[in-house]
């Protein structure tokens, strides 16, 4: 009776109420349509959608189930993530050659002129070396390169296992001929100079080419392109890196070089294949030939400050090094950061700018310590079974009192009693990762 009388009132209302309940209808009937056509197409991208859209939600339940307090502290289960990883290449630099294609003969690896020459772009080429040992820090430094879009760099094979794997994974690589050790061989040790001297043969041997050369170490990443700001300074011969702590300008412009206390840093620096670059490059191998017992970077600083300044002008920033001809700059060190004015005064953040580079110095934890460095700022390629061990993860968010960081005098037993109230919950931590077979995920401090 209901549904009948309110026929009757439709019918009798006016004609605009019956054409708004018209349009209703129709507009009902159409929308699910179009709902159920999209539910049961066989379109596999709908159902692709369809399938990631499904599984959000077991996800989601799964973390939201697994949250337990401990000591007050809430611990984790991060579940596994999935296989495709966001760090995962989908694009290589060179073609992967086939599987059926045979490994070329080490002699189409040696550097030449014509080999840097299919890298160069705008008379630049970027270039690091190293170990098969450096294989994880390579990977790192190209990926980072080529998610900026850049392209011209080469990699030197001081050992044929780096160079195989390299060839095979697309990357472009020369033999240095250095007939390496394929281990870590630590700094400061006697292979570890001998590797400085590698690279300083190496800038000698390129300089010649005619090209532009941008000399990298292995340990540091690239955050910008840096090819546009090395071009702001054209009559610079050499532009390096630094050790400098202490900032002595506040925007992207060269250092003063007349406030620069830290060591020239030889693990960043650009070299113009001009006449007194040569000359140098020249003369510091044959310094570094004649005496093993010369640190490849105190060398450079020495031959450097034979003659320092005058500054070449008073616009550019750049000083005349060296011979007294060579016009040298030195490049910001709170954006081509090192160590420490990246992961510790964090230096561009405070002067809000965008940093090109980080190398991993300042650090005192060896080859690990770098790893673990670049890790924690989420800029070191992994593989994906890095982030997905057996068992999955364990984190946790430990629970300080406000008395042990507010309370009391600041000495070494406050100290202590406050780290030992922090290890106590890394312990019930750790056991229960232990139990649960899952890998602990370190928290932070204080």
């Amino acid at each position: 009776m209901a549904w009948r009388k309110g026929c009757e009132e439709v019918a009798n209302s006016k004609p605009l109420f019956l054409t708004i309940y018209t349009v209703v209808v129709i507009g009902i009937v159409v929308s699910s349509f179009y709902v159920f056509s999209a539910i049961y197409s066989s379109n596999p991208s709908a159902a692709q959608s369809s399938a990631w859209l499904s599984s959000l939600p077991s996800e989601n339940t799964r973390v939201t189930d697994q949250t337990l307090n401990v000591s007050r502290s809430a611990v984790h289960f991060v579940p596994r993530p999935s296989s495709g990883a966001q760090n995962e290449w989908s694009r290589t630099i060179w073609d992967i050659p086939p599987t059926n294609k045979r490994m070329p003969p080490l002699s189409d690896f040696r550097l030449t002129k014509a080999l840097v020459q299919q890298r160069v772009k705008d008379n630049v080429v970027i270039v690091t070396f190293g170990n098969y040992a450096f294989m994880d820090f390579i990977l790192t430094w190209v990926k980072q390169l080529r998610d900026l879009e850049v392209s011209n760099f080469l990699v030197g094979a001081m050992d044929t296992k780096l160079l195989e794997a390299l060839y095979w994974k697309g990357i472009p690589v020369f033999d240095m001929g250095s007939h390496m050790s394929t281990v870590d061989v630590g700094w400061g040790s006697p292979t570890f100079h001998k590797m400085g001297r590698e690279k300083v043969i190496l800038i000698d041997s390129i300089l010649p080419f005619g090209f532009e050369l941008l000399m990298c170490d292995t340990d540091m990443v690239w955050l910008k392109n840096p090819l546009p700001y090395l071009a702001r300074y054209p009559e610079a011969d050499v532009l390096t890196s630094s050790d400098q702590v202490i900032p002595t300008v506040v925007d992207d412009s060269l250092e003063v070089w007349q406030e620069v206390s830290g060591a020239y840093n030889i693990g960043i620096f650009h070299w113009r294949p001009t006449e007194s670059a040569k000359k140098l490059a020249k003369q510091w191998k044959e310094m570094l030939l004649a005496d093993d017992k010369i640190w490849d970077q105190n060398g450079f600083n020495d031959i450097l400050h034979k003659q320092l300044g005058p500054a070449v002008d008073d616009e550019s920033a750049l000083v005349f090094a060296f011979d007294g001809k060579l016009k040298m700059g030195i490049l910001p060190a709170s954006i081509f950061c090192s160590g420490h004015t990246y992961f510790v005064q964090a230096m561009y953040q405070q002067l809000r700018l965008e940093p090109y580079a980080v190398h991993t110095t300042f650090q005192y934890g060896g080859t690990e310590g770098k790893r673990h460095r670049l890790r924690e700022a989420m800029l070191f390629l992994d593989p994906p079974e890095y982030y997905n061990p057996p068992g999955g993860f364990l984190s946790f968010k430990p629970h300080i009192p406000k008395g042990l960081l507010l309370s009391g005098e600041h000495n070494v037993e406050s100290h202590f009693t406050l780290v030992n109230y922090q290890i106590k919950q890394i312990r019930t931590a750790l056991a229960i990762a232990s139990l649960l077979n899952r890998t602990l995920v370190r928290t932070n401090f204080w």
